[in-house]
């Protein structure tokens, strides 16, 4: 199964992507995580490129950029780890890109639903969870967790651009109720795990042993 966790920044995908992975290895599964952008080795060097690059670059370039990270991440990594058995559990997918390159952006949703459409070649996730929480605990958690090592480009911007964010990942969900399941980030890490085990265990056949 390929399942994607999306949210703000500081919402605990990255935390929860492994919690998952764990669960489901412990019920005999095979299972890996990967992340966008930077799953693969040309990825990692686009995720260099975007988040810490020294130039600042255009809205639609930071789009493209993306769609390449991903049109090489579905080729070569998640379609042959599905083709071979295992869960692939993605911290960042579809969702990611139309929150913040449309909704927070700027750029034409429906322009940008076409292009990411391509790049992903027909691939879905059976499953996608969004973890929400508030902006402010969300970049507190960031802050707490980045320390002395600065902010990446999208960390750095301002509350308002993830408000808009947050509310793209919120409108998907509302129009994709069947596959975009919305739960509550900001509770205990704990907490948030057994939640998203339960909604994994109803939502997909075949997740228990």
């Amino acid at each position: 199964m390929f399942v994607t966790i999306e949210g703000i920044e500081g919402s605990g995908k990255t935390t929860q992507v492994e919690l998952l992975r764990q669960a489901l290895v412990a019920l005999g599964r095979r299972a890996r995580t990967t992340r966008e952008p930077g799953g693969t080795p040309a990825g990692k060097r686009i995720r260099e490129l975007l988040l810490h690059g020294d130039e600042p670059i255009g809205a639609w370039t930071e789009l493209f950029l993306i769609l390449a990270d991903r049109a090489e991440h579905v080729s070569s990594l998640i379609r042959p780890a599905l083709a071979d058995g295992e869960d692939v559990l993605c911290d960042r997918f579809s969702e990611s890109t139309l929150a913040y390159q449309a909704y927070a952006r700027g750029l034409p949703l429906a322009e940008v639903h076409a292009a990411e459409s391509a790049a992903r070649q027909g691939l879905a996730p059976d499953l996608t969870i969004v973890l929400d929480c508030p902006v402010a605990i969300g970049l507190e958690r960031t802050r707490v967790r980045r320390g002395d090592a600065g902010t990446d480009r999208f960390e750095s911007e301002a509350s308002a651009f993830h408000e808009r964010v947050r509310q793209g990942f919120l409108e998907q969900a509302r129009l994709a109720p069947e596959r975009i399941v919305v739960l509550d980030g900001a509770r205990d890490s704990a907490v948030v795990q057994a939640e998203i085990l339960a909604v994994v265990n109803a939502r997909l056949v075949g997740v228990r042993p």
